[in-house]
């Protein structure tokens, strides 16, 4: 880099591109990406099941960053965070909340996917002061029906993909037909154009450990979901074997005034399937 570039450093909109960072707070180191243009309301992704920073795609995340504050994280015991996973949802979201406040943050916007919205979802109801907006995706309500039954879906899946040599993401995020294969292959790709300084791979005991917590959360007593008064978007697919497609009309119904968008023909990854069609939804919600 030269002298010129640092003092005038142009914004970064593209993941593939983000600056590796990491803060300490509460003895613990949590890795983050940021990018996009400083100032406002930062837009913080959390990320799904047995992901790290390097599982987001570019394609949610590039448009997004346009005009946002995009802030990516690797939450305890992830990637290259340090620490150990907690075994309950709850105790995630304390340390996403240790972690945004220790980046100085008192007002956020969430996007969501997975078993981060799950996170999302706690956060939000201890510190609603904190959230602005939300974006909901592939989740579930604490409480919801078959989310239990999400280890047993992954552990298929996983064996499956390893029979087929493939990515596990490719068979429990999209349909097995044509449309859903092709869209599972460009999915993988994208995740690929990262090439310096990626993240480091989950470890086998946090993927089970964060698998404990989603059993612990299908079988708890359903949240209160009226008390979430922020904006919500909220989108899946149709077919979505991991977290029920019918548990985002479920938390549709509970959260007034949220939207919800259900694509056809796609899965738990049914936003990447139809990002094109889905990133500029979240940036006018956003936005807005």
């Amino acid at each position: 880099m030269n002298e010129h570039d640092t003092l005038n450093e142009p914004v970064i909109t593209s993941y593939a591109k983000a600056p590796a960072r990491a803060i300490s707070a509460g003895g613990v180191t949590y890795a983050y990406r940021e990018l996009g243009p400083k100032g406002g309301i930062p837009v913080i992704f959390f990320v799904h099941l047995a992901a790290t920073l390097d599982n987001w795609d570019p394609r949610i995340i590039d448009p997004i960053a346009k005009d946002h504050h995009v802030i990516t994280f690797d939450n305890q015991g992830i990637g290259a965070s340090t620490g150990q996973v907690p075994d309950s949802i709850e105790a995630m979201a304390d340390d996403a909340y240790t972690f945004i406040k220790a980046l100085g943050y008192g007002k956020i916007d969430i996007f969501s996917f997975s078993l981060g919205g799950m996170v999302a979802q706690a956060l939000v109801l201890k510190h609603p002061e904190l959230v602005r907006k939300l974006v909901l995706t592939g989740t579930g309500p604490a409480g919801g029906k078959d989310i239990d039954k999400v280890a047993g879906t992954t552990y298929y899946d996983i064996l499956r993909a390893a029979l087929a040599r493939s990515d596990a993401k490719e068979f429990l995020f999209f349909n097995r037909n044509a449309t859903g294969k092709s869209a599972a292959k460009a999915f993988i790709t994208r995740l690929q154009e990262r090439t310096a300084d990626r993240d480091a791979a989950i470890s086998v005991k946090a993927f089970q450990t964060q698998l404990k917590a989603i059993k612990k959360w299908g079988r708890s007593v359903p949240a209160d979901l009226s008390k979430v008064t922020q904006p919500t978007l909220i989108a899946n697919g149709d077919n979505d074997r991991m977290v029920p497609s019918v548990l985002s009309e479920d938390m549709h119904r509970r959260i007034t005034g949220s939207e919800l968008i259900i694509y056809p023909d796609s899965g738990h990854g049914g936003i990447f399937q139809f990002h094109d069609k889905f990133a500029p939804v979240a940036v006018e919600f956003l936005t807005r």
